[in-house]
């Protein structure tokens, strides 16, 4: 018997065009950063009203740096954020001497709880940091709300958030700044790249110092000033031509990638709708998401285990997400937490992140749910 080829779970996507793009960046000799790309791909990310104006990054990790050197971050500072996100989250404050505070996570969205945040504040909080897991809004309005009241700033994680709104606001648009990846995990990708998105006017000259390593080179190249000099601090944190030359074609199908991986999404929840006790993605009627990923809930955490590894017997991969951050070394070193975070940990234990990229066809879903269902029926897991 032939044996079924592997479905993979996370396969890049290209759409052609990134060829020519990189051919031209070569043809047009900058290769550098903060050439014609990067502009283009700032001027896509302000037209497509994420911000006010956006800074393309060589990562979201700079991006988030950037951040907490424009907030002002000192030793001590702490600043509220979830525990079950990645660790540059948490590591752009830690490396200013900021103190992440960990609060627990919503059961339905998995997005950082918003009526936990004020327990959490003290007269050492400079900062809230909601991440949109799985490109699905976090309840911004509150959020900003509770900012505005204790003086705070905000920044959106919105990493995995292009193309997905929350009110009709883009993600990444709603805080003072916002941070978007554009690693090949992501929706729209090159490989690696981010971008720090500013909603705030009177940070954008600063940030563009910080990007430039502390100079004001961009004023310079702009005739502002007659020569370019070191005036603050910062670090490289350009993207190159090639980076953003990749980004730019991606950027310009975004609407048609994101419009299949809805598809996708949309028939992975129909399929798995009415297994009773794996609870699939809960998206609120007030936002947007973009089919980011999609994922399932287990009960327990042997369940998710032996789930994995039957998948895997049937040439399917399938993964789970992060440790969360409060359990790790260096979240026990760096980091607090306020109030107990059961359900992130709860979480952790059994989330299951399906395939879901451009390569997957309707078939290959059809076998991948089906296969769950095989699981259940196993009595495994009850459906």
């Amino acid at each position: 018997m032939k044996k079924s080829c592997k479905i993979k779970f996370n396969t890049p996507y290209v759409t052609g065009k990134e060829f020519y793009y990189l051919n031209k960046a070569i043809f047009d000799g900058q290769l550098s950063g903060d050439g014609p790309f990067t502009k283009k791909c700032n001027e896509w990310l302000e037209q497509n009203k994420c911000c006010k104006k956006a800074l393309l990054t060589h990562s979201c990790t700079a991006a988030l740096e950037m951040a907490a050197i424009l907030i002002d971050i000192q030793p001590g500072d702490e600043v509220i954020m979830p525990s079950y996100t990645f660790v540059s989250t948490a590591n752009a404050f830690v490396l200013r001497g900021g103190v992440p505070v960990f609060v627990d996570i919503r059961p339905d969205t998995l997005n950082l709880d918003e009526n936990k945040i004020e327990a959490a504040i003290t007269e050492k909080t400079k900062a809230i940091v909601p991440v949109h897991y799985a490109g699905v809004g976090c309840e911004m309005d509150r959020i900003m709300e509770i900012a505005r009241k204790h003086n705070l700033y905000v920044i959106e994680d919105a990493a995995q958030g292009i193309m997905a709104t929350y009110k009709d606001k883009p993600l990444g648009g709603i805080g003072h700044f916002g941070t978007m990846s554009f690693h090949e995990t992501k929706n729209v990708i090159s490989g690696e790249g981010g971008a720090l998105l500013i909603n705030d006017e009177k940070f954008i000259e600063r940030a563009e110092i910080i990007r430039e390593k502390g100079t004001n080179r961009s004023q310079f190249f702009r005739g502002e000033v007659d020569k370019y000099t070191w005036v603050d601090m910062g670090s490289s944190y350009l993207p190159g031509e090639f980076t953003a030359a990749f980004l730019l074609a991606q950027m310009e199908f975004a609407p048609e990638i994101t419009e299949r991986r809805l598809q996708i999404w949309n028939r992975y929840y129909e399929n798995l709708k009415d297994c009773t006790e794996i609870k699939i993605p809960f998206i609120p009627e007030h936002t947007k998401h973009n089919a980011h990923m999609f994922y399932i809930l287990l009960n327990r955490l042997e369940q998710r285990t032996e789930l994995i590894k039957y998948l895997k017997e049937k040439s399917i991969s399938s993964v789970f997400h992060y440790v969360p951050l409060h359990s790790s070394p260096a979240g026990k070193k760096y980091g607090k937490t306020s109030g107990n975070l059961d359900i992130t940990d709860k979480i952790s234990d059994t989330l299951l992140r399906l395939p879901l990229h451009m390569g997957l066809c309707d078939s290959e879903i059809d076998v991948i749910t089906a296969k769950i269902k095989e699981f259940c029926k196993r009595g495994a897991i009850k459906c």
